[in-house]
């Protein structure tokens, strides 16, 4: 079947806005004229993995390695997947690099717009949170979600809030908090680590995380030994330069199995 020429796409677009007395006023409705139809993201691209998150006495510390992965290739070594926002408020982000982007752009066109209007007032953490569960979630309902699960963190008038939001928008709250494969593999050691001591040190808690960094590195195929470390406290947000955790591969004569 051949396929009509463009000429006839515009003449039936020129008369259905003189039979309907309708004009198409966004790109949509050119798309529907034009017989063609829009994108969606049927699945990210390059994505990084796990962000880990747990409380601590004086606020909450994030780590999130810095790898992106093209597939299963590991492409990109160099990925920055914490935001500091608001100096009150840190941000992880797991899932599609590009997506993940442009949250970061928005939130930091939402910045400027607060320091134009200058009323000394800006969004908590728990008000970041609501935002990014409100925005992914209006996303899945028009059948484009934005491929990113979400760590939210920080501290508002002395309290301290860690959150999650995933993809299509399930969003809660809890004292230690992991995306990806860490939701597996990390999560179970920081629970233990916080009931045991739920009033660590900065300190003892990055203990924890790297403890968990290293065990996902292990058992993770698409982590990297490079990440982050990134702790909110009252005197601001700090987000470390990457580091990499000692690792023992004499374990490996063990495993058996897999010949």
């Amino acid at each position: 079947k051949m396929a009509a020429p463009c000429g006839l796409f515009a003449s039936q677009r020129f008369e259905s806005i003189l039979t309907n007395n309708t004009h198409p006023t966004n790109m949509e409705s050119d798309l529907q004229y034009q017989g063609l139809s829009r994108t969606r993201t049927l699945q990210p691209i390059t994505t990084g993995t796990s962000v880990l998150a747990m409380k601590f006495d004086e606020g909450v510390v994030f780590a999130a390695d810095t790898l992106g992965s093209y597939g299963s290739l590991a492409r990109f070594r160099d990925i920055e997947r914490l935001l500091s926002f608001n100096d009150n408020t840190l941000i992880g982000f797991t899932g599609d690099i590009a997506d993940s982007q442009f949250i970061r752009n928005m939130l930091e066109q939402k910045v400027i717009d607060d320091r134009c209007l200058d009323d000394g007032h800006g969004l908590a953490p728990q008000s970041v949170h609501s935002m990014l569960t409100r925005m992914l979630y209006k996303r899945r309902t028009k059948f484009d979600p934005l491929w990113v699960n979400c760590l939210v963190g920080g501290i508002d008038k002395g309290n301290i809030y860690l959150g999650y939001v995933d993809k299509i928008g399930t969003a809660y709250e809890a004292p230690t908090l992991a995306t990806g494969f860490g939701g597996h593999i990390a999560q179970p050691m920081m629970r233990k680590a916080y009931e045991e001591n739920p009033n660590m040190s900065l300190t003892e808690a990055k203990q924890v995380i790297i403890k968990c960094m290293r065990v996902l590195y292990y058992r993770d195929a698409r982590s990297l030994n490079r990440f982050q470390i990134g702790y909110v406290r009252s005197t601001g947000v700090t987000i470390e330069e990457p580091i990499s955790a000692d690792t023992d591969w004499s374990v490996a004569e063990m495993v058996t199995g897999y010949e």
